[in-house]
């Protein structure tokens, strides 16, 4: 089989070729790619290997947004360090989901599953069910991301996902704390974003917002049906619900 892996710390990627060399001498990795930017490009240029060994949070973005820009049949094994993405994880070709550092065993088995489906994923297996099930009914919110980190001049600082009123997607995405404080995020997509958040608090407005429910200060019906949202100060800005998804919205507050 052909493998690729997407990673970007060299060291790491090497140290997994010489695992996967240790435990299927058959596998030929064609290259190791370190960012989305070069991914993209190899995509374009080259035919699809057999299996992906993927990183999932690269410098240049989440690894999830190139299967989003390429109709990749390959089959994948995601390598992480993070738990959160996991349910996502087995959304789109995943065959199996491996926390760094890489058990040697726990890589055997995951390219045994390679050999068994040559074919593209499309239901989920029951182990790999299982799996998730696991993930998200562990330890209260370990499903779901805790925090999220800023870049706030020369420094990384941690922001505890409880203290975020809202997401907006404006020119880039920002975070927008109770406190009023106002941070880029380095993610592309709100979908993103969505994924990682607990839904039992957080609401998908529209296409350009994402909602905390304790940011709720009103809720003003219009004559269309059509909803508008009243965050606290000092955020105080106002969200637009559509008539369609007024009802879904009502379930999610109304509890």
């Amino acid at each position: 089989m052909k493998a690729v892996i997407i990673e970007d710390e060299m060291l790491v990627a090497k140290e997994l070729v010489t695992k996967i060399q240790a435990v299927a001498e058959d596998i030929e990795v064609e290259t190791i790619l370190p960012s989305l930017k070069t991914a993209r490009k190899w995509f374009m240029e080259h035919a699809e290997p057999d299996v992906i060994f993927m990183d999932i949070q690269l410098g240049d973005g989440i690894s999830f947004s190139l299967l989003e820009d390429f109709s990749l049949k390959s089959l994948i094994i995601f390598t992480t360090a993070y738990n959160e993405y996991a349910i996502k994880a087995f959304r789109v070709n995943g065959i199996d989901y491996l926390l760094k550092p890489v058990d040697e065993e726990e890589l055997r088995k995951a390219i045994h599953k390679c050999r068994e489906r040559r074919e593209p994923v499309k239901i989920l297996p029951g182990e790999l069910l299982q799996m998730i099930q696991s993930f998200a009914a562990g330890k209260p919110g370990t499903a779901y991301k805790e925090k999220f980190i800023v870049q706030v001049r020369q420094q990384w600082l941690p922001v505890n996902t409880e203290d975020i009123a809202c997401f907006v997607k404006e020119t880039l995405n920002y975070l927008y704390t109770f406190s009023g404080e106002r941070h880029i995020l380095d993610y592309s997509t709100l979908e993103e974003i969505e994924e990682l958040l607990d839904p039992a608090r957080f609401y998908r407005a529209n296409r350009q917002c994402i909602v905390n429910i304790e940011a709720i200060q009103s809720v003003q019906l219009h004559e269309n049906q059509k909803l508008t949202l009243k965050l606290k100060a000092p955020v105080k800005t106002e969200v637009d619900v559509s008539r369609e998804k007024a009802p879904s919205f009502k379930r999610w507050f109304d509890r």
